[in-house]
């Protein structure tokens, strides 16, 4: 999908990499275009990928602002919700991460101007990630389970992929997503563009309370689902689903258990139990590499 927003002389450029396994595409206003391939950190040059900054591609504002416009299919205003929270999600799963400057009316955001870097992330469908870590996560039935990885660590890949095993193992529940950023289903008009199984119904581009709140009323789902938690109401939210009997996956932004804990609000998820599966993730072997499972008390699992 990378054809429709980068235009054709970059998209040349980056041809020449094994994009296939490229991660991310970092663009800074006057800097050298870089790639990350797993956890590395690559320049990007005419000739595909260098270790040689001088050799690298500078960035232009022309650069970024085509970018911007094709992704946003040349209306911005359509766009703006996603803008003035620093992205943009398009067809397939790819996210762009916005940095300038915010524009502020009558104390909120209204959105963001003068562009000047992007953070373009490129989905991986890694069929079978989930496998080793199903195990853990049955007691009987399904465990509220918390993915714990820092940006970039497979986290969403991860979730992705619980959710379509599910399905594939013969597991009838009834899945609601809540897809925020669209960035784990991907949904276009309504379908799904990244596999999450035949039992799964989407709620994309709404809050994690509104998702939480409606979905489980009309819907009835027997698990939850919902990537990077990290607001007092999403927090708030999780809590409200372990009331009403259903269960919760979900992700969050974190290296270790001891940054999990020290998380502002996040105590009274933990003093309260939720999850009795918290599973850390890291990239010491690639994206997705799994560290530890931990159970409600913080204690270590093993099978």
């Amino acid at each position: 999908m990378l054809k429709n927003i980068v235009p054709d002389y970059f998209l040349e450029i980056l041809n020449k990499t094994p994009i296939d396994k490229v991660n991310e595409i970092r663009l800074r206003l006057d800097k050298k275009a870089v790639v990350i391939i797993g956890n590395k950190s690559y320049y990007l040059s005419q000739n595909g990928l260098t270790g040689n900054a001088e050799k690298a591609y500078e960035v232009s504002k022309d650069l970024i602002d085509e970018i911007v416009k094709r992704a946003c299919e040349s209306s911005v205003y359509a766009y703006n919700y996603q803008i003035k929270n620093s992205y943009i999600t398009i067809l397939g799963g790819i996210r762009i991460g916005l940095s300038g400057e915010a524009v502020y009316e009558k104390g909120t955001i209204k959105t963001l101007k003068n562009i000047n870097g992007l953070a373009i992330r490129l989905p991986h469908e890694v069929r079978g990630c989930s496998l080793p870590l199903l195990p853990y996560l049955f007691k009987g039935d399904f465990l509220n389970t918390l993915i714990v990885s820092p940006p970039g660590a497979g986290k969403t890949t991860m979730i992705r992929d619980i959710i379509y095993q599910l399905s594939q193992k013969g597991y009838c529940y009834n899945v609601l997503l809540c897809d925020e950023r669209f960035e784990v289903a991907n949904c276009f008009n309504g379908k799904p563009t990244l596999d999450v199984g035949n039992f799964c119904d989407t709620l994309s581009g709404t809050t994690k309370g509104y998702a939480f709140e409606k979905g489980i009323r009309s819907l009835r789902p027997d698990i939850i689902v919902t990537d990077e938690i990290s607001t007092a109401q999403d927090y708030e939210s999780i809590m409200y689903a372990s009331t009403c009997g259903v269960n919760v996956l979900a992700s969050i932004h974190a290296k270790s258990l001891e940054d999990l804990k020290s998380k502002l609000g996040f105590e009274i998820l933990l003093k309260n139990k939720v999850f009795s599966r918290i599973v850390i993730l890291s990239v010491k072997d690639g994206p997705g590499t799994i560290e530890a499972v931990y159970d409600e008390n913080l204690r270590f699992v093993s099978l």
